[in-house]
Parts: C-alpha cells; sequence; structure tokens
C-alpha cells in the first residue's frame, strides 16, 4: 500500500468495493463485527495482520464492552495488547476513543474515556522516538454531542447515520493523516 489518501475500500467479511480515480491507491479493509468487544478483537487481529500486512491499523473498538458494563482494567488490556500486537507487525496504529453516556457512572465513565489515551501514552512512550501510536479522544465529537444528535443516530441511538459521516471523517482525518506522512 502507499501512503496517501484512500482510493480502494474493501469490506470484509462482505465483497463490497468502492473505487474513487487517484493515482495514488491504498486498500482499506474493514474487520469489523458488528457488537464486537475488544476481547473478540484481540482474538481476530494477529491472523488478520498476518492474511494482510498492513501499514496501518485503525482500532476502534471498546464501546461494546463498556454497554455491558465489563471491568475497564480488561478492556483496557486488550486495547493495549491489540496495539502492541499491530506494532510489532510494523503497522502503526491509529486508537478510536469512545465515550460513554453518565448513567454509567461518573468513576466508570471517566476510567472509559481515560483508557485511550493511557494506551497510546503507555506505547508511544514504550517506541520513545517513533510515536507511531495516534489517538482521536472521541470519534463521535460533534455527533453524540451534538444538538441534533437524534437526527445523526439510527432508530438505536447508538449507530450514527450517514448524516453524520462527514463529521466523523473530519474527526479521525487529521490524526490518521499524520501518520500517512
Amino acid at each position: 500500500t502507499t501512503n496517501n489518501v484512500a482510493a480502494q475500500a474493501t469490506n470484509t467479511p462482505s465483497t463490497g468495493k468502492n473505487e474513487v480515480k487517484n493515482s495514488n491507491i491504498v486498500t482499506v479493509i474493514n474487520a469489523s463485527i458488528s457488537g464486537d468487544t475488544t476481547s473478540g478483537g484481540r482474538s481476530r487481529l494477529a491472523p488478520l495482520l498476518d492474511l494482510h500486512h498492513p501499514t496501518h491499523v485503525i482500532i476502534e473498538l471498546g464501546a461494546n464492552d463498556a454497554l455491558r458494563g465489563l471491568p475497564i482494567a480488561m478492556t483496557e488490556e486488550n486495547l493495549n495488547a491489540m496495539t502492541q500486537t499491530a506494532l510489532k507487525s510494523g503497522a502503526k496504529v491509529l486508537l478510536l476513543g469512545m465515550q460513554i453516556p453518565p448513567n454509567y457512572g461518573a468513576d466508570y465513565t471517566k476510567q472509559f474515556s481515560a483508557a485511550f489515551g493511557k494506551v497510546a501514552k503507555m506505547n508511544n512512550t514504550a517506541n520513545n522516538k517513533t510515536n507511531k501510536v495516534g489517538l482521536v479522544p472521541f470519534m463521535l465529537k460533534g455527533v453524540a454531542d451534538s444538538p441534533d444528535y437524534a437526527k445523526l443516530f439510527q432508530a438505536d441511538r447508538i449507530h450514527p447515520t450517514e448524516a453524520a459521516h462527514p463529521r466523523i471523517l473530519a474527526n479521525i482525518w487529521p490524526e490518521l493523516q499524520k501518520q500517512l506522512k
């Protein structure tokens, strides 16, 4: 792959492809599974890295852990293990942080949000000079906290609609672009 704007997208396990005319082609592999937790992602990551050999890995997991009230230490451990596994494969990592509603309690909510930053900082410190782990603290900033949030989520009030995608891209792109240089 090249380090430039994505021009071809492949969804795994589905077979959908989108192509954009661009002289620099990057393949994007979506290996997500709806409803997955960090434990599931952790168990699936190594074989995916061996299969695809990516230069960059975006980790967007943890929200389902929180919705199930799973221990934050476990979520953090899984995020850290996935980050380290991806780094050892030679890939740069971008962590996409999430936040949860306050009804889980102030302490749990605060610790959950902080877990993503802790993992990024820990791995950048361990890798000292390279800063190969990027962080978007809250992927849904401007979506979940928007006055029009109801219009930006599907009926389940969990998953964003297509109308939210430009805002989500605006949240992620600056950090991803830093890693693509």
